[in-house]
């Protein structure tokens, strides 16, 4: 194995498998740190945590145990990947997580970009835009677990951190690589934070990457690191089939997002809501539920993606903590039901919500398959079952039918 990554969620995972893939790396998806070691042909392992919304603690914990069995499979870089809107509070965990692997690798100079274009996020004068709003004015701010309220990166980091955050602006990233290398080893400090508004500046801060210990950032950071493994002749240069699914399908979305929303609107197949108050109440059950979706024709979805007020009156009534874990309960056991039942085909959106379905479902290892929106991969997770991880804010307004179509193998 070659590059190691580490995933603080499942859905930026599969993002950061799928970019690899694209990019001609033989990639598998692990979930959770494998008990054992990987294949001789992984040429990058993405090993998925949920990492990202609990403790602090417990996040470095996972975190170091990830990068101890990736450098147990001869990993010569390590990439720790977080969600491209940064997706954190003030107190963690992106800052704490990246400092202790800094810590544990030596690592002199510490690329953090979590540009990623393709979805609309860029980074200039060290500030995260989502498309031509600020991280703060972007629907971010109203986020359940991690709402942004700052879009400047080195100032939310440095409230995470114990030292300094450096930063490399654009005039110098769009010198190329070479000016790159040279600014961050001229930063007195570790952590860098890096401008990038265009494709061309992920790669060249990739090819500036070049031989770095430990490098931070979204998916689109990696776009640029398996060509410094191509020109050193270490990649195979091949990628595996992938053959689509039949069978039954449906969607959970537990995301509030406004691209989430917008897909639950414009979804035309039957739909359930899941409301606080019913859940909390008892009124459903994730079988009842299950049996629901199971007995309609078309592609059912289940879902809690409901406004920001809605969701501030349920955190007020029920607290916040305590509202999310019975969501995150209710998708999981819905998700093991439905795969009961016969649904080979299933997709989710929202990143709590894929990691608590794919944890329930526990399959040892997903397979990479082809692109269905950028950021989101089709997964093969066994020899029956396919998989759609969404993030939030990904994917376009008719997602839910164009992943169906791609999970079948139909486009």
């Amino acid at each position: 194995m070659l590059l190691g990554c580490i995933g603080d969620d499942f859905t930026g995972a599969s993002d950061l498998g799928n970019t690899l893939v694209k990019a001609g790396m033989r990639t598998v998806q692990y979930v959770g740190v494998p008990p054992g070691p990987a294949a001789p042909e992984v040429e990058a392992g993405v090993v998925a945590l949920k990492s990202r919304s609990i403790p602090v603690d417990e996040a470095v914990q996972i975190s170091l145990a990830a990068l101890d069995w990736l450098l147990a499979q001869g990993c010569e870089q390590i990439l720790f990947k977080y969600c491209s809107t940064f997706d954190s509070t003030p107190d963690g965990n992106i800052g704490p997580v990246a400092e202790a692997l800094a810590d544990r690798l030596d690592a002199k100079h510490v690329i953090v970009c979590p540009a990623f274009p393709a979805t609309g996020r860029s980074v200039y004068q060290g500030h995260l835009f989502v498309n031509d709003r600020l991280l703060n004015e972007s629907g971010m701010e109203n986020h359940p677990l991690t709402p942004m309220t700052d879009p400047d990166l080195r100032r939310w980091l440095a409230r995470q951190m114990t030292g300094p955050v450096g930063h490399v602006p654009a005039s110098v990233v769009f010198e190329g690589a070479q000016a790159i290398r040279a600014r961050l080893e001229a930063e007195p400090v570790r952590l860098v934070v890096c401008d990038a508004i265009r494709d061309a500046d992920l790669l060249a801060l990739g090819a500036a990457a070049n031989g770095l210990k430990l490098v931070t950032g979204g998916s689109g950071i990696a776009m640029g690191l398996p060509v410094n493994f191509r020109r050193a002749g270490l990649l195979a240069g091949t990628a595996s089939s992938w053959l689509g699914q039949t069978g039954r399908a449906a969607v959970l979305s537990g995301s509030c997002s406004n691209a989430t929303r917008l897909q639950v609107e414009r979804h035309a197949g039957p739909r359930f809501e899941i409301t606080a108050e019913a859940l909390m109440s008892d009124e459903i059950s994730a079988g009842q539920i299950a049996d629901w979706a199971l007995a309609q024709d078309g592609l059912p979805l289940i879902y809690s993606s409901a406004t920001p007020d809605v969701v501030g009156a349920a955190k007020d009534r029920f607290g916040a903590e305590t509202i999310a874990a019975r969501v995150e309960a209710f998708f999981a056991e819905t998700a093991r039901a439905l795969v009961a039942g016969g649904v080979t085909r299933l997709i989710t959106a929202g990143g709590e919500t894929s990691g608590s379905v794919v944890e329930a479902l526990a399959p040892p290892a997903l397979e990479i398959g082809p692109e269905i929106a950028p950021g989101v991969p089709c997964l093969r997770a066994g020899p029956d079952l396919v998989l759609a991880l969404k993030s939030g804010n990904f994917g376009g307004p008719d997602f839910f039918a164009e992943a169906d179509t791609m999970l079948r193998g139909a486009a």
